[in-house]
């Protein structure tokens, strides 16, 4: 087949692009080289060679391959080649493929299965995504450990003694390292921030948190016999002790994958039926640190750049873990970071490392604790000092001391809302009137998700179902649909929803007399404050996310 010849007469690519790719290309195929540069679709180019070679295209959105037909290939085959078994009819097998031209990969798998094959061409992206959700995530690798085991007869380390761990950790390296490593990739390519392995009665289980929500990986049942092997190798990665499995652990690793740096945090707990992991992934090259990128509404973006360019004062920013604290605070710092400003960071652990500011790392076990560290660098005549999260009433103490010495103090709290941060300090210890004349201004975050910009579909609105206090009446919204670019969630990334409260004269009297939180909310809306939800409904009627989204992340407005 003239591979070129058809994709220009099909107007899939000029001649000016066919000859730029065969440049390039230095050979590979012309089509190969074009989905490569992004001229053409990989789907438009499958779909032309179906109607050339009189095959059929199949999209494989809500496909379910036969576990029958399935079992019949050897998992490494099928991950090897990118070849997915359909459904096995009158003893021919429909197999999906995303090039009509690996003649060896299909005669591979036809001997090995001893059947006839019926090819179809799917998109490879799709393929691997069902090969991944029928086999597991290294599929392959465990069928290459199992047979090991079995030739071998290699112990795995729940029956070897703890003195032999590392030796036996050894033997294993190669194909442990390898399923290690494709469970970091597999979550990286999903842009996963967490990793749970959890051991059940009945095996163990993988879930990613993308987007804020948990989702089950697929992983083969095998996975079972290798589970210490993976806990221990990644033990070994964090420079932790292999032998302690009654002791919660806490390690980092810093890791090179597909040439992105990534930063590890791990925590291992022992659980009833083995040793729990969770592993936090912070992709550098992923982070962008700069107030536009946080989704801040115009209003609350201009209140809050008037507040980081104080002299002196605490700003907060509020949210539960995950909420996208520490990154507002960096982009907030980013924006101040001049050659004239002087900014320490006293942080636990230090998760990014920024040009021109002196980032100090806790370490609470020889006493460099957040409060013995911030009494340090005061002496070292700070502008700005940055503490990574006020958690007692030592470090509260030595916040409001910093900021009544002439610093612009920024940490984070752990708060439902903005109003709640000041009964919080006051809780902690710290005298209301030092509250109310040091915190300027409380910013609470959400992260919420955004909805996914190739299958978001426009829909019709009845305003008699919308909540009580949305704001206006909608005459379109948009809802989730799902597509390869999202892995059928509908949903791509996550912005910010934000709640700013901005201390005035009112606020810092209701703060002094020990006023609940509740009455400093009322004032504050009644002075414009827009709250989590407020926010949170304009990317709805911006056509960003979903109403269920800001429902699921916020409390409502009206009681």
């Amino acid at each position: 087949m003239d591979i070129p010849s058809l994709l220009f007469d099909r107007g899939l690519a000029t001649q000016e692009q066919i000859s730029a790719a065969r440049l390039e290309g230095a050979g590979k195929r012309i089509d190969q080289v074009l989905v490569a540069q992004g001229v053409v679709g990989e789907e438009a180019v499958l779909r032309a060679f179906a109607e050339e070679l009189h095959m059929r295209f199949v999209p494989l959105k809500d496909a379910k391959p036969d576990p029958a037909a399935v079992a019949l290939f050897p998992a490494t085959a099928v991950f090897r080649h990118g070849v997915l078994p359909l459904e096995r009819v009158n003893g021919h097998v429909t197999v999906a493929t995303s090039d009509p031209f690996d003649f060896e990969a299909l005669d591979e798998l036809g001997s090995l299965a001893n059947v006839r094959l019926d090819p179809v061409l799917s998109c490879r992206d799709e393929i691997m995504e069902l090969i991944k959700q029928s086999l597991g995530v290294g599929g392959d690798t465990i069928t290459q450990l199992v047979a090991q085991q079995a030739e071998e007869g290699i112990e795995f380390l729940d029956e070897i003694p703890a003195e032999l761990g590392e030796l036996a950790e050894s033997a294993q390296a190669p194909s442990v390292i390898r399923l290690v490593n494709e469970l970091l990739v597999e979550a990286l390519d999903q842009r996963a921030s967490d990793i749970h392995i959890e051991p059940a009665e009945k095996g163990l289980t993988v879930r990613y948190r993308v987007d804020g929500l948990l989702r089950v990986q697929p992983v083969p049942p095998e996975i079972n016999q290798f589970s210490s092997a993976i806990v221990t190798r990644l033990k070994i990665m964090a420079r932790l002790n292999i032998a302690e499995k009654r002791l919660p652990q806490d390690g980092r690793i810093n890791l090179r994958v597909q040439g992105r740096e990534i930063d590890v945090r791990m925590s291992i707990i022992p659980m009833i039926f083995g040793e729990g992991v969770v592993l936090r992934l912070l992709d550098k090259q992923r982070m962008v640190f700069n107030l536009t990128s946080v989704g801040m509404g115009p209003e609350n973006a201009a209140k809050f750049h008037k507040l980081i360019e104080l002299p002196h004062g605490i700003i907060l920013c509020t949210g539960p873990t995950g909420s996208g604290k520490t990154t507002t605070l960096y982009s907030a710092l980013n924006e101040i970071n001049t050659p004239d400003t002087k900014i320490i960071t006293v942080e636990d652990p230090v998760e990014y490392h920024m040009a021109g500011i002196s980032q100090i790392q806790v370490h609470a076990k020889i006493g460099l604790t957040f409060a013995a560290g911030l009494r340090s660098i005061l002496r070292h005549d700070p502008d700005v000092v940055l503490i990574g999260e006020i958690r007692d009433g030592e470090t509260a103490t030595s916040a409001i001391q910093a900021s009544l010495t002439g610093h612009l103090v920024f940490s984070t709290l752990h708060t439902n809302d903005a109003p709640s941060s000041f009964t919080r300090l006051v809780d902690m210890g710290v005298e209301p009137y030092l509250v109310a004349s040091t915190v300027e201004g409380i910013l609470a975050q959400r992260l919420i998700r955004l909805l996914c910009k190739h299958c978001k579909k426009e829909t019709g609105v009845d305003n008699d179902y919308l909540p009580a206090d949305f704001p206006v009446k909608l005459e379109r919204m948009y809802v989730p649909i799902g597509c390869r670019h999202c892995r059928e969630s509908g949903y791509s990334g996550r912005s910010g929803v934000h709640e700013l409260l901005v201390s005035d004269p009112e606020i810092r009297r209701l703060c002094a007399e020990r006023a609940s939180a509740g009455i400093i909310r009322e004032y504050a809306l009644t002075a414009g404050m827009i709250t989590l939800r407020q926010s949170g409904y304009q990317k709805v009627i911006e056509g960003k996310t979903t109403l269920d989204e800001v429902v699921r992340l916020t409390r409502g407005d009206v009681a």
